[in-house]
């Protein structure tokens, strides 16, 4: 009797164990330890969802998990990869989370009677326009002699693995690099005086570039053109502006960073210091005073909001820096897969910080994964804090009504549409949610709109 009820004890721990975690019902087409209070999702996404004419043809999956019963809810496809596009950025987000500590690290240095040693930490805010306050360049006007970087803890590409090469001159690609200056971009401005914009013998603008740069100018003499734009040489730092008709017009132009020449060279005129790059040899990044930047919501929340991919790209740069001493996309993933995230659903092929890559595999359940994890350990209010809800950020168009029911991430790429995130129902209810929509034909807002009817359908379903 005594070994019966043993068994037994043993048997319920167990069960009790695999329902904490939401890889259990993973394959199930819908489950739950109590059966939705309005009826069935099924219905609605095999009636109506999947016969929308855009997505007859596409591939869809769709997981829904009820983190206080442990349980799914509904799965479609739920265990099949798909392109998740920027909803990589959960995972980015999760690792700085995790490794990032409080504040972020702006520099390690050392300064001695005729230099400042610089070990770069990654952090993309330095000098960058959002973050007027900037404690790293402060310190750096008040040192003397010149200031060193030091290149041995950068093990990686300026562009990440799988990126699509022509994007080279479009803001939301900007370069990776150990020390970023700017955002690793220029701000190109065109400045036409009022009332000229459509005589031809008016006044010529004015365009000039923040921070002014020593890099060769060229212009573009078509006068047909209407529109402001600068092209950047693929390979050079040379940069040809064509004039437009507008009165004012900003682009950001990523530049090439060489390593960390470029920034050696902004740096010479921003902080009025000589100074250029050097191996030092090191073995461990210990014993080198730090310097932290800002607080590490300040960066993580327009990541989400404005699903800003240098944001995210550096993010899992530092990530590495601070947890292994090198900045290298593909060590740092194996280190996280390896650690904090070896008990996902399906174990993703997982490339960059941002989700440019069409390389990115992951599977709706490892959304719902990442994002019951991240409920549990950091709270649910600081993830309302750092994800967009209805009206705001990347959903600015979407979820207008009634808006604080919803928080989460978008992805966008051609072909692509994705959506993961936490639902609040009308009975007050915590659901964790993702989307995921490869390979659609037609208008990705009309997508969003099918997604939207779907979360509206949920909130009102369970």
């Amino acid at each position: 009797m005594i070994k019966r009820y043993t068994v037994y004890v043993i048997s319920l721990v167990v069960f009790s164990w695999l329902a904490c975690s939401p890889t259990r019902s993973a394959r199930s087409t819908e489950s739950g330890s109590a059966p939705p209070s309005k009826g069935s999702l099924q219905p609605f996404v095999q009636d109506s969802l999947l016969q929308q004419p855009g997505l007859i043809s596409a591939q869809v999956g769709i997981s829904l998990y009820d983190p206080a019963r442990a349980a799914y809810l509904y799965n479609y496809q739920g265990d099949k990869y798909f392109i998740p596009a920027s909803n990589t950025k959960l995972f980015s987000l999760y690792a700085g989370l995790s490794h990032l500590g409080d504040s972020l690290v702006g520099m390690r240095y050392k300064i001695t009677d005729t230099a400042l040693f610089v070990i770069p930490s990654g952090d993309p805010t330095f000098l960058h326009p959002s973050y007027p306050f900037q404690p790293v360049i402060d310190l750096m006007r008040k040192t003397r002699g010149n200031i060193w970087l030091a290149d041995d803890n950068w093990h990686d590409e300026a562009l990440g693995r799988g990126w699509a090469w022509d994007d080279y001159n479009d803001d939301y690609a900007a370069e990776r690099s150990s020390f970023p200056v700017y955002g690793n971009m220029i701000c190109w401005v065109q400045d036409r005086p009022k009332g000229n914009s459509k005589d031809p013998f008016g006044a010529s603008p004015s365009i000039y570039s923040i921070p002014e740069v020593d890099w060769d100018v060229k212009f573009n003499t078509d006068t047909a053109k209407k529109n402001f734009f600068v092209h950047r040489y693929r390979d050079r730092n040379i940069f040809e502006v064509t004039e437009g008709r507008e009165e004012h017009k900003e682009q950001y132009t990523p530049f090439i960073t060489d390593g960390l020449a470029s920034a050696v060279l902004l740096l010479k005129d921003t902080a009025g210091r000589q100074g250029g790059v050097k191996h030092l040899g090191l073995l461990t990044q210990s014993g080198w005073n730090i310097l932290h930047s800002r607080p590490v919501d300040s960066l993580f929340r327009p990541m989400m909001y404005n699903s800003d991919n240098f944001f995210a790209e550096q993010t899992l740069l530092m990530v590495g820096n601070e947890a292994l001493g090198s900045m290298n996309d593909a060590r740092t993933i194996d280190y996280l897969l390896q650690g904090d995230l070896d008990s996902l659903p399906q174990k993703p092929n997982w490339v960059d910080g941002s989700g440019l890559s069409r390389y990115d595999l992951f599977t709706p359940q490892d959304f719902v994964w990442i994002l019951n994890k991240m409920q549990r350990e950091f709270g649910l209010s600081r993830m309302e804090r750092i994800l967009p809800t209805g009206g705001t950020g990347t959903l600015g168009s979407y979820y207008r009504k009634d808006s604080a029911f919803i928080y989460a991430k978008t992805g966008s790429l051609s072909g692509v549409v994705a959506l993961s995130g936490y639902l609040i129902t009308q009975n007050g209810h915590l659901l964790i949610f993702s989307v995921l929509i490869n390979n659609y034909t037609g208008s990705g807002t009309t997508v969003r709109r099918q997604i939207e009817k779907l979360i509206h359908r949920i909130r009102d379903t369970y």
